[in-house]
Order: structure tokens, then sequence, then C-alpha cells
């Protein structure tokens, strides 16, 4: 998930926060070093025969919510302003989300989602432009991502670089997309099956090629 917002190097990158549905998210917060390649420890990122994916839809929190004194904070605007607007999207401590991180290729396209805030919804596009590594934070007894259970020789969590690409041409609200699900199931449009309504606690989710084009070109109508 996305990374804190903290003066260290990458607190998009570290930031926990809860998605709208009440699952863990992370903060991407790219202003920290990477860490090192993931190591022949690492499990597999995918089990046998599961689909593989083009697009996604990744979760972080606007607005300011501080964990052991830390703001996990880490809005579309936070990774714009960091320098070559990358940052690393740490702090993911879901399996199943993490094993999607792990499935994405450089290149792929995702949007930036604004979750736990007051107006959650789809702010903006972002790029894969590091394929999975080993997530430092897990290591970091200072970090509120930090895992006990981790260890060097064997890593749990991983994280993939993001870099910011542009805003929607109008914010996407949860709400509007919630409409077109249920039209959807009723007709069997595009988001008929869409993750953010049927797993809706992951922070970290994939999306079809007719969905995120669907999507984008609701910024282009009136809202719903």
């Amino acid at each position: 998930m996305p990374p804190k917002k903290k003066a260290r190097v990458s607190k998009r990158t570290a930031s926990t926060g809860k998605g709208d549905d009440g699952e863990t998210v992370s903060s991407a917060g790219g202003k920290r070093k990477a860490a090192a390649s993931v190591g022949k420890n690492e499990k597999s990122s995918e089990s046998p025969g599961s689909p593989q994916c083009s697009h996604w839809l990744m979760k972080s929190e606007p607005e300011s919510r501080f964990e052991n004194g830390i703001d996990v904070k880490f809005g579309i605007e936070d990774l714009k302003a960091l320098p070559d607007q990358t940052g690393c999207w740490d702090g993911v401590r879901n399996y199943q989300a993490r094993n999607f991180m792990r499935q994405m290729k450089e290149g792929q396209l995702a949007f930036f989602y604004h979750s736990n805030c007051k107006e959650p919804g789809i702010a903006g596009v972002m790029k894969i432009v590091k394929e999975s590594y080993v997530d430092h934070t897990q290591f970091d007894k200072k970090d509120v991502h930090y895992d006990a259970t981790s260890k060097p020789d064997n890593p749990k969590w991983s994280m993939v670089d993001v870099q910011y690409q542009r805003m929607m041409k109008r914010f996407l609200p949860l709400s509007e997309l919630k409409k077109y699900h249920l039209q959807h199931r009723a007709s069997g449009g595009p988001l008929k099956d869409m993750a953010l309504f049927t797993r809706a606690r992951l922070s970290v989710q994939p999306l079809t090629a007719e969905e995120f084009d669907f999507i984008l070109s609701l910024e282009d109508e009136e809202a719903l």
C-alpha cells in the first residue's frame, strides 16, 4: 500500500492505514531508499493457475492519521511531490495484496485510490516502475509496519515502486463507482465483478483491462 509521509526517505511507503472496508493499507512514501532485491527465500508471488493481471487499483490515505506518533498520510499529491514523482509502495501487510504486488510488471498502470477519508475514490493514475522487491520497513523497529516475525533470510513482505502519471480529469468517488457496479451486476456491464466491491478489504486489487478502460472513460462523463 501507499507509503507513509515521514521525514525519512520514503514515507508514502510506510504508512499503514485502514481501507474503506477496514483492511490495513500501506503508505507509499517513496522517500526512503529502496531495499535489497527479493531474495531466493521469498515465497512465490502467485499460486498455481492464478490469473495474470495487467492493471491495478492501490489504496492510500490522503488525510492525516497518526500511528505511534507517525503520520501515515499519503495522497496522490504526496506522490507527485516526491523526487522524480516516484515512491515505494511499502507497508502492505496482507498476503493477498502482497501477492498481487508480486505479480506486477514494470510499465503496468494503476489507479491511485484515496481511502479512509471523507470522500474515498480514484484520484489519479500511476505506473509501476520497479517490480516486487523486499519491503525494508518490516525490519525497522521504529516503523509502524515493523514485523518481528519476518526475518532477513526469509522476508515476508514485498513492495513495488510507483510513479505519478496524472490526475484524473475529475475525481471518481466510491459512491459513483458503486452505482455503476450495481447497474452492471444487473446488466452484465464491465464493473459487475470489480474487486473494489467483491474483495473490498484489499488495499491492492487487480483490474481487468475492460474495468480499467471503462473507469477511465468515466472522467469524460458527467457524474452519475
